[in-house]
């Protein structure tokens, strides 16, 4: 039986060194951990041959991008197809106010890139790093050699676009609720999953900044609607994910027919305190 191939580095090349484009695995550094990558844990290479695996060990570059770095930029050439191995990224654009606009987040596991790969159109938003990530870049005629040579790879990727055409909607219903409260619990009711155990959770929850950017107001704005959701036992915080406690309160107050916006348009229209 073949062994799964695998890729292995010691120290990638920031995205810095190369102003955010490809960048070759670098010389084996002293003193370096080695890591290893088995291509079969990405589930879009799941159960492929051992040996279309081994033909992408060869093509494939490394990249470490630090937090805040810029991963991808819209409007850029579309080169190369690109998996997160480790970290967090997130997708943005901006609005016609030129504001900045965050879309999704890339999980490790996840892939990236497609669009432009299918099509050849320069890239449709930008990718920055939430935190210190590593991504696999593997190159244009390699990544159209996979995609259109493999059904299930095809299958795979024809089914994520869907979902991503899906998820964009809603994203798009969310920005045009004109309550901002009511758009941050309307994003965290998109967000929520069931988990396996039957808890209503949401996992790796983004930070208040980063969901202020995906519903258009501010950090405080959002702290606010957190802690009405908290004070009324509809969420819980448990380390890095939100526990639902009360997943049909939390919907009933996405599409606006629970009191808990109410409370806080009579929070926003209550007079100051009077200052002695």
């Amino acid at each position: 039986m073949s062994k799964t191939p695998r890729v292995s580095y010691r120290n990638a090349v920031s995205a810095a060194d190369t102003g955010g484009a490809a960048a070759s695995t670098a010389a084996p550094a002293a003193g370096k951990p080695a890591f290893t990558i088995n291509l079969q844990n990405i589930p879009l290479l799941r159960d492929l041959e051992p040996e279309t695996l081994k033909q992408m060990v060869v093509a494939l570059q490394i990249k470490q991008a630090g937090r805040g770095a810029l991963v991808l930029h819209k409007g850029g050439a579309g080169d190369y197809l690109l998996f997160l191995l480790a970290g967090r990224l997130q997708v943005i654009d901006t609005n016609e106010e030129g504001k900045e606009i965050g879309l999704s987040f890339i999980l490790p596991g996840d892939y990236f890139g497609e669009l432009s790969i299918v099509d050849g159109a320069p890239r449709s938003a930008s990718v920055i790093a939430c935190e210190n990530s590593l991504v696999a870049l593997l190159p244009r005629r390699q990544a159209q050699e996979l995609i259109y040579h493999h059904p299930l790879v095809a299958e795979r990727v024809l089914r994520r676009m869907a979902a991503s055409v899906r998820q964009a909607s809603c994203f798009r219903a969310i920005l045009g609720i004109s309550n901002a409260f009511q758009r941050v619990f309307a994003l965290l009711h998109q967000l929520a999953e069931v988990s396996p155990g039957g808890l209503t959770v949401i996992n790796k929850i983004p930070t208040q900044q980063e969901i202020s950017i995906m519903v258009n107001t501010s950090r405080e704005t959002v702290s606010r609607a957190l802690s009405v959701l908290i004070k009324q036992g509809v969420v819980e915080k448990d380390l890095r994910r939100l526990i639902v406690r009360k997943p049909n309160v939390l919907h009933a107050a996405a599409i606006g027919k629970d009191l808990l916006v109410m409370e806080h348009n009579a929070v926003s229209a209550a007079p100051p305190p009077a200052r002695h």
